[in-house]
């Protein structure tokens, strides 16, 4: 399905065309059996950060592409309308790529060009093993010792573990509370950074997540992001930015669910006609639709209050919260409209189902949006 967009610059839609080309060409053929394999697709992550889609909104001198926020969703969007964990993958990037680009001095951002380019895959970890929602609670400690800070203990649910180039590490170098938190950047074959073994996870199987443990690990002093005790304002930041990425990927999961049921509806045919010709059909199609355009307008609202530099955090609490439950009922939906034929793997809207299940939990539980959403309600 065509979805009609407006874009800021010409640039812009040759972006957009861009990532078109290459998701259907790099992306849509291999999702299948990279996802029934379990494998991460890194060939994939490097053809994207070579054609300058790993680094859109970050400034062109550290070798980003200088793109609005909303233009890099839109694109974030049409990857994840093919293979969901691409686009997933992508946005945990861009996220762990900010640290360094915002807080990071002229030493770290040196590293920067590699980052955006590709070559350097990032992970972040914050979530603990008994701390997931209550991050100012982690318990991961980074000791000065001489020229380093030695870091022990265990961080969850981390995307491209096994496979990230480096770790943005949200340890604590303080007290207890957000004030004594910090943020280190680690290369991953650092002495002491152990990925331990993937989880079985219902979705994204080709992105998959471990828990890391750091045992004794020795980062130098000079890979200190900000300053010691700014890593929960630097952690919370990038959230912001990281909740509109899963909002555009749940947006780009439901399109590419709702194309398929169009299309299906179209060719299937009972008691002589095409049953998307069938009432009861053709309103749940509607609804579908009319979800799906509306959690992307949710989304990109939020996208410009951020790139007009005004605040942002509560709409895009509102965007992830609203895009990721849109997609998990268009996704259900879907299936629904195949019938017993969306019950099994022969068509991929089984698959859709069960990784939007996933963009309800990550950058913040949806539990956790309305807890954000309703406190800002009761203030002045």
């Amino acid at each position: 399905m065509t979805v009609a967009r407006i874009l800021p610059t010409p640039e812009a839609y040759e972006l957009l065309d861009l990532a078109t080309e290459l998701a259907d060409r790099e992306l849509a053929p291999q999702v299948e059996s990279f996802e029934a394999r379990a494998e991460f697709p890194r060939d994939v992550l490097r053809t994207l950060g070579r054609a300058g889609l790993l680094g859109l909104p970050y400034p062109e001198e550290v070798g980003g592409g200088a793109q609005p926020y909303e233009v890099y969703l839109q694109v974030l969007e049409v990857l994840a309308s093919r293979w969901l964990a691409v686009a997933e993958a992508v946005s945990v990037h861009t996220l762990a790529c900010y640290p360094v680009a915002a807080y990071g001095g002229e030493q770290l951002r040196k590293l920067l060009p590699d980052m955006l380019g590709g070559e350097l895959l990032g992970a972040y970890c914050l979530s603990e093993p008994q701390g997931g929602s209550d991050a100012a609670a982690l318990t991961t400690k980074a000791v000065r010792d001489d020229d380093a800070y030695v870091v022990t203990g265990t961080k969850a649910w981390i995307t491209h573990a096994h496979h990230a180039d480096f770790y943005n590490i949200f340890c604590r170098t303080g007290g207890p509370g957000p004030a004594g938190i910090s943020c280190l950047l680690a290369d991953a074959g650092t002495a002491g950074i152990v990925p331990q073994a993937p989880e079985k996870t219902m979705g994204l199987r080709s992105s998959p997540i471990a828990q890391i443990a750091f045992d004794g690990a020795r980062v130098p002093a000079d890979r200190l992001v900000g300053e010691e005790g700014t890593g929960f304002k630097i952690a919370m930041s990038a959230l912001d930015s990281g909740r509109l990425g899963i909002a555009a990927c749940a947006v780009g999961l439901a399109q590419g669910a709702l194309d398929y049921a169009v299309a299906y509806a179209r060719e299937r045919e009972q008691f002589g006609r095409p049953i998307a010709e069938f009432q009861g059909l053709g309103f749940l199609l509607a609804d579908m639709a009319t979800a799906v355009s509306a959690a992307r307008a949710l989304t990109l609202a939020a996208a410009r209050l951020r790139d007009a530099g005004r605040p942002y955090s509560i709409e895009a609490a509102k965007a992830k919260l609203f895009a990721t439950d849109t997609a998990m009922r268009v996704t259900t939906d879907a299936v629904q409209v195949l019938g017993g034929y969306g019950y099994v793997a022969d068509h991929p809207v089984e698959r859709y189902m069960r990784e939007a299940k996933v963009l309800q939990i990550v950058e913040g539980t949806n539990q956790i949006q309305r807890l954000v959403i309703s406190r800002s309600l009761g203030r002045p």
